[in-house]
């Protein structure tokens, strides 16, 4: 399942300490979710770029790095074209199984949710290697949401 992408204009901003943000002009809870954070890409003024959006003072920015910035020419003040989509695996798109098992866990499912998507693609990668065996999907399943739970981003080598 492909979740919708957010087109906007908006003006960065700038920070303290010299960062510069991207704030967006829209709740992303109402098209994505309600998360904590949201694993994004998309295109800042044609340019490729993945980041984290989080709220920052009642408002829902991206940080946007000193190199990204200086290799892309933008600074605090421009106004941008932006599309944004969250970026990798998402709940809404995974295995029946695997969700139900998130949805009965919230802490787990909602720590999934936060992660970057390279760690969710290992989990998933985990449990889909199990295909030929049911007993030990539901295994990698279970152990997945504990750890989850535990707030392990990644499962121990």
């Amino acid at each position: 399942m492909t979740l919708p992408v957010q087109h906007f204009q908006t003006t960065l901003t700038a920070g303290p300490a010299g960062h510069v943000f991207l704030p967006t002009p829209f709740e992303p809870a109402a098209l994505w979710g309600q998360r904590a954070v949201y694993h994004l890409a998309g295109t800042i003024d044609g340019m490729a770029y993945r980041g984290v959006l989080e709220a920052q003072d009642g408002a829902w920015v991206m940080r946007l790095g000193a190199a990204w910035r200086r290799d892309c020419g933008l600074a605090a003040g421009d106004v941008v074209d932006v599309m944004l989509t969250p970026e990798g695996p998402q709940r809404e798109g995974l295995a029946p199984d695997i969700a139900s098992a998130l949805d009965a866990e919230p802490e787990a499912g909602a720590f999934f949710d936060e992660i970057a998507q390279f760690y969710r693609r290992a989990y998933l990668t985990w449990i889909d290697a199990t295909k030929r065996s049911p007993a030990k999907r539901a295994e990698r399943i279970a152990a997945t949401v504990e750890l989850l739970k535990a707030r392990q981003k990644e499962r121990p080598k």
